[in-house]
């Protein structure tokens, strides 16, 4: 299935402390942003471009085992110091570099046999500011088992076109979750973000099904 991802790629590695350092330590300046990463030839990320549009080249050029395909954009999630280059110019001097996936709608007659609504808990939603992504801000449960077969799954499943009198069209997506036998002992945070370039539509309307039951949210995508 298109754009389905299994657990292991969606949870997020943290940066935290218990405290932020005072005056101009390095922390003290640290900025946490969702971003595309570009990489070069040699699968290096030479430079990212920011949800609010900002590129910025790194002060130094990172490396990750997720990066396997030169010449390619990645989404990412990016813990960076804003400093000032050799040139006096912006850049990146980064702290953590993080893998988003992208979760690329796939109409429901093309998913998987049995579609899957497995709860998840809801955190946020957002359209980023470029307008090319809406973020997703779930928590899974999870636990530990000696199943390697069970892993989680991640997909975003388009089922209607909705057209208005006025012309406006809402996409109604399904956010399909396959708990897939992984225990559910307690919960860990998962980042996706669905691409919205092209989809030819003026919203999005997206149904999660929650431990509290279904949450359905409506976001502009133009």
């Amino acid at each position: 299935m298109k754009g389905l991802f299994c657990l292991f790629l969606l949870l997020m590695d943290s940066c935290t402390r218990d405290a932020y350092e005072k005056g101009e330590g390095a922390y003290s300046l640290m900025r946490g942003d969702f971003a595309e990463a570009n990489v070069n030839s040699n699968c290096e990320v030479t430079s990212i471009t920011t949800d609010d549009g900002e590129t910025l080249p790194l002060t130094i050029l990172q490396t990750a085992k997720w990066i396997s395909r030169p010449d390619t954009i990645y989404r990412c999630m990016l813990y960076y110091n804003k400093v000032k280059a050799a040139d006096e110019k912006p850049a990146a001097e980064v702290i953590s570099l993080g893998k988003v996936p992208c979760l690329y709608i796939t109409p429901l007659a093309m998913s998987e046999k049995t579609y899957k609504d497995d709860p998840v808990k809801f955190e946020s939603l957002w359209r980023s500011k470029s307008g090319k992504y809406l973020n997703l801000h779930l928590q899974l449960k999870t636990g530990y088992t000696e199943d390697s077969t069970a892993v989680q799954k991640l997909n975003a499943v388009s089922d209607t076109l909705i057209t208005y009198p006025n012309g406006q069209r809402t996409l109604s997506v399904l956010l399909y979750h396959d708990q897939a036998n992984v225990p559910e002992y307690y919960s860990t945070q998962a980042y996706v973000s669905i691409p919205t370039t092209g989809l030819g539509v003026d919203s999005m309307r997206l149904y999660i099904n929650t431990y509290s039951g279904p949450v359905i949210k409506t976001l502009p995508i133009q």
